[in-house]
């Protein structure tokens, strides 16, 4: 009989094989995707910090996110993802990191930025992959669904 493994059992293991350490930067899920990594025994191995960073101000002030890319493209933008990947990673001293900048709604959402649109950016050893999202649902189910995305494009990204 096989013993099921969670995806972020997966990570913690990828992470301790290649000894590294990861960090992630949230907004729209509040420390979701921390929450899900810290469920791991052993995790405190890989894992040493993680933000929550809501406000703007916070991207800026934690992460290092430009104030101009803020003003220019918006919280919610591929350019701000990159940004707050690259920034957790450097700020935490980890070699990979997860980013999350989105919309979960019910408000907030706009034609060209509707409630749904999570960018999701991920730094392992300075490489970023950034990948665009739409999902559906209510704010819990929004925030449920990035948290998913975010853990599976980390992995992917280890594992390459």
């Amino acid at each position: 009989m096989s013993e099921c493994i969670s995806l972020e059992e997966k990570i913690i293991l990828k992470l301790k094989e290649k000894g590294m350490h990861v960090t992630c930067a949230e907004s729209c899920t509040g420390g979701m995707i921390a929450a899900a990594l810290v469920n791991v025994a052993g995790v405190s191995e890989v894992f040493d910090a993680g933000f929550v960073t809501y406000a703007n101000s916070a991207k800026h002030k934690l992460l290092g996110v430009e104030e101009e890319a803020l003003r220019t493209y918006g919280a919610v933008s591929r350019q701000v993802a990159r940004q707050m990947a690259e920034g957790a990673a450097k700020q935490a001293g980890a070699e990979a990191s997860v980013a999350v900048t989105g919309i979960a709604g019910p408000d907030g959402g706009t034609l060209e930025k509707p409630v749904g649109l999570v960018y999701i950016g991920c730094s392992v050893n300075g490489k970023i992959v950034v990948t665009e999202n739409h999902f559906k649902g209510d704010r819990m189910e929004v925030r449920k669904q990035t948290t998913k995305a975010a853990l599976e494009l980390l992995y992917s990204c280890l594992s390459e």
